[in-house]
């Protein structure tokens, strides 16, 4: 048997991650069936499940990947710009955010696995955030975890609003930001 290249498996997985994030936004978790995710893929069972052992594994890998991607984009170039990705994303992105928010809440053992996904990236956008406290870009009078927090629910709701249908004009939104973690004169 040929031994397929990096790329080929690269581009399979993709196809795999893709078509599964369009079932689960169109039908969530429960009703994306293996059978809708092979129509929704364009593979069988057997291809689908050769990249990821269970339903439950694709779409943790799914969630864990927009996560990882969201993170980069804050330590590469910052959270306004993270922020402005959101407001752009396609609506699908939005059903699976808010189907892995709902797993977090139901599932123990899906919320103890969440909490473990990605410590070295998480690391690297602590990492982000004390430097602009170190520079003196963020105020100093808030624990730095709660502007962390500050910025995570307002990117939740640009979240909401973009995939509800809800154009955000996220310029405005960022300026808020902006000054509610200025420091302090």
């Amino acid at each position: 048997m040929p031994k397929r290249s990096e790329e080929h498996l690269e581009a399979r997985r993709r196809q795999i991650v893709d078509g599964a994030r369009r079932a689960f936004a169109r039908h969530g978790y429960e009703r994306a069936t293996v059978a809708v995710l092979e129509d929704e893929i364009g593979l069988s069972r057997g291809a689908i499940f050769n990249y990821f052992p269970s339903k439950l594994e694709l779409f943790y890998a799914l969630a864990v990947d927009d996560y990882a991607n969201a993170l980069t984009t804050v330590v590469q170039q910052g959270w306004e710009e993270a922020i402005r990705e959101i407001a752009e994303k396609n609506p699908d992105w939005l059903g699976v955010y808010l189907e892995n928010a709902r797993r977090i809440r139901t599932d123990a053992d899906f919320r103890e696995r969440w909490k473990q996904r990605s410590p070295e990236l998480e690391q690297r956008a602590d990492e982000y955030f004390e430097r602009l406290l170190a520079e003196g870009e963020l105020r100093d009078d808030v624990p730095l975890d709660q502007l962390g927090r500050f910025v995570a629910l307002v990117a939740d709701g640009v979240a909401l609003q973009t995939g509800a249908g809800f154009p955000v004009d996220v310029e405005p939104v960022i300026g808020l930001i902006r000054d509610a973690l200025a420091p302090r004169k």
